[in-house]
C-alpha cells in the first residue's frame, strides 16, 4: 500500500480550525473507554532548540498508530526567518503496520493544542465568560483565541507578550471581530479577566496566585518540557486542576513544579480531561472556585486528527501517493 504524503496546506484544506475540537473529544472519549493508550513522550535535546516524541494507538473504526516528532526552536523566527515548530505525523495502520501517511505536523499541533484548551473550557470556564487574557503572542495564540472564540461568547481580548509589538500585531489581526487591547502589565489585565491563556516558552513562573479573581479559568498550554513553567506553585495549589494526562503533567508540566514546590501532590489533582468527558468527575461546580488546565498535550490528540485527516485525503482524492519500499 502506498503512504500518502500530506502537506501543511494539504492538512488545512482538508481540516478547517472547529473540526479539531470533535477529533480531540473523541480521543478524550476513546481513552476514557479504554480504547486508546499513549506512552510517555520523549524529548531529546538539539543545539539550538528541543525536539519532542510522541506516539499513541486508537481503536474504534479501524486501529491506527501515530509517531510524531517536532522540533521546537524558538529562536528560529528572528535568527532565521523559520518557524519555531517543525515536524511531521506518521500514520499507521495499527493491523498490519503498514504506513499510511505522512504528513506535517505544524498545523495539526496547532489546532489540536487549542481544540483541547477549548474542550477543557467547556467544562471549567463559567459559560457567561467574556473576557480574555492570552500571555505569549506567537502562532499559538491567535490559535487559541479562536478555537474559544467557538464556544464563549468572547468580547475583550488583552494580549501580552514581552516583545509587545507581536501583541500589537496580533491586536491588529484581530481587529474588529473583537475589542483587543495589547496590555504591558499582564498582572492587572488578568484581574479583569475570566479566562487566562498563557502559551509562552517561559522558563520561570510569572502568573502568581493575586493575579487571580474568583472564577477565573486558567490554561497553562507552554510548560511541555521539565525546563518551562508558567504557573507559580501556590497559584497551582490554589486551583482546581484538571491535566491533560496527571503523570506526564508531573514529569513536564506546571504540575512538576507544583509538587517540587510542595503546594500539591500528585492526587490533589482532580481529574484528567477524558473523566470529564465521560462524565466520570464534575468540572466547574461552583462559580468562585478557580480551574486550571495543565496542558502538556498528549499524542492521542495527533491520532485522533490525522485519522480523520487521511480520510478527507482519500475521499477527495489529495495528497501524493508514495511507495516507500520502492
Amino acid at each position: 500500500m502506498e503512504t500518502l504524503i500530506l502537506t501543511r496546506s494539504d492538512v488545512a484544506a482538508l481540516m478547517p480550525p472547529p473540526d479539531y475540537l470533535d477529533a480531540v473529544e473523541a480521543e478524550f472519549r476513546a481513552l476514557a473507554e479504554g480504547r486508546a493508550c499513549a506512552p510517555p513522550p520523549m524529548t531529546i535535546p538539539g543545539a539550538g532548540g528541543t525536539f519532542h516524541a510522541k506516539g499513541a494507538a486508537i481503536a474504534g473504526e479501524g486501529h491506527f498508530v501515530a509517531f510524531k516528532l517536532n522540533g521546537n526552536f524558538p529562536p528560529n523566527p528572528e535568527a532565521r526567518g523559520m518557524p519555531t515548530i517543525q515536524g511531521a505525523i506518521l500514520l499507521c495502520d495499527g493491523a498490519t503496520g503498514t504506513p499510511l501517511a505522512i504528513m506535517d505536523s505544524a498545523e495539526v499541533t496547532l489546532r489540536r493544542t487549542a481544540a483541547a484548551t477549548t474542550l477543557a473550557a467547556r467544562y471549567l470556564a463559567r459559560p457567561e465568560s467574556e473576557s480574555l487574557l492570552v500571555c505569549g503572542c506567537g502562532a499559538q495564540a491567535e490559535a487559541q483565541i479562536e478555537a474559544l472564540a467557538e464556544i464563549l461568547a468572547l468580547r475583550t481580548i488583552f494580549l501580552w507578550d514581552l516583545q509587545r509589538e507581536r501583541a500589537q500585531a496580533l491586536a491588529g489581526r484581530l481587529a474588529g471581530r473583537f475589542d483587543t487591547v495589547a496590555v504591558s502589565d499582564p498582572a492587572a489585565a488578568a484581574r479583569e479577566c475570566d479566562v487566562i491563556v498563557t502559551c509562552t516558552t517561559a522558563c520561570a513562573p510569572f502568573v502568581r496566585r493575586d493575579w487571580l479573581r474568583p472564577g477565573t479559568f486558567v490554561a497553562a498550554v507552554g510548560a511541555d518540557s521539565p525546563d518551562k513553567s508558567e504557573i507559580d506553585p501556590d497559584a497551582m495549589g490554589g486551583a482546581k486542576v484538571v491535566a491533560d494526562v496527571a503523570a506526564q503533567c508531573a514529569a513536564i508540566g506546571d504540575l512538576r513544579h507544583a509538587i517540587a514546590a510542595g503546594t500539591m501532590q500528585l492526587r490533589d489533582v482532580h481529574a484528567e480531561l477524558h473523566e470529564l468527558v465521560a462524565g466520570t468527575k464534575p468540572g466547574r461546580t461552583d462559580e468562585r472556585e478557580i480551574t486550571l488546565f495543565d496542558s502538556t498535550r498528549t499524542a492521542l490528540q495527533d491520532v485522533a486528527s490525522a485519522v480523520t485527516i487521511l480520510r478527507r485525503a482519500r475521499a477527495a482524492g489529495r495528497g501524493r501517493p508514495l511507495d516507500l519500499a520502492a
